[in-house]
C-alpha cells in the first residue's frame, strides 16, 4: 500500500528522485498525468486502469465519460526510473502542477500524487481548516446513495 509523505526536488535536467518506499510498491515503469486540484497522479503501468475509474462501463456518448478519459489518458506520459530512482518531468505536467524547485509526494493508497512543495502547504492549510465539514459532507453522501 502507498502512504505517507514524502519531500524531494527537481534537479539538473528536470530530473525527479521518486521516493524509495514509493518505488518499491510501484516499481520503475510509471505512467504520471494531470491530477485534480493542480497536482500530478502516478500509477504502475500494470495498474493504469485504476485512472478510468468511475469511467468504465458509462457510455462513450456520454460527455463527462470523454471529457474525464482526455484529462487523465490524454494528459498521461509513460516514465521509466533510472538506476537512481530519477526521471525527467516533462514540461506540460511541470507547468500543469505549477513545480518549481521542491515537490511533495504524497502514497495515497493505491495512487500517488505530486504537488509543488508551496501550492501543497497552501492546499494542505485549507484541508485542515475544514476537514471536518468535508467528512460529513462525505457521510452524508454515502446515505444518500445507500436510499437511493
Amino acid at each position: 500500500m502507498l502512504l505517507g509523505q514524502y519531500d524531494g526536488k527537481v534537479g539538473a535536467k528536470n530530473r525527479i528522485a521518486f521516493p524509495k518506499r514509493l518505488r518499491s510498491v510501484l516499481g520503475d515503469k510509471l505512467i504520471i498525468t494531470l491530477g485534480y486540484e493542480n497536482s500530478l497522479i502516478v500509477v504502475s503501468q500494470e495498474s493504469w486502469k485504476a485512472l478510468l475509474e468511475g469511467t468504465e462501463g458509462r457510455p462513450f456518448i456520454q460527455s463527462e465519460t470523454r471529457e474525464t478519459q482526455r484529462f487523465l489518458l490524454g494528459g498521461a506520459s509513460f516514465v521509466e526510473l533510472d538506476d537512481k530512482g530519477r526521471f525527467v518531468l516533462p514540461a506540460y505536467l511541470r507547468e500543469f502542477a505549477k513545480i518549481k524547485g521542491e515537490v511533495v509526494f504524497l502514497g495515497l493508497s493505491r495512487y500517488v500524487e505530486i504537488w509543488d512543495k508551496i501550492v501543497w502547504e497552501e492546499y494542505k492549510k485549507n484541508l485542515e481548516k475544514n476537514i471536518d465539514r468535508i467528512s460529513k459532507r462525505l457521510v452524508k453522501g454515502e446515505e444518500r446513495e445507500k436510499s437511493a
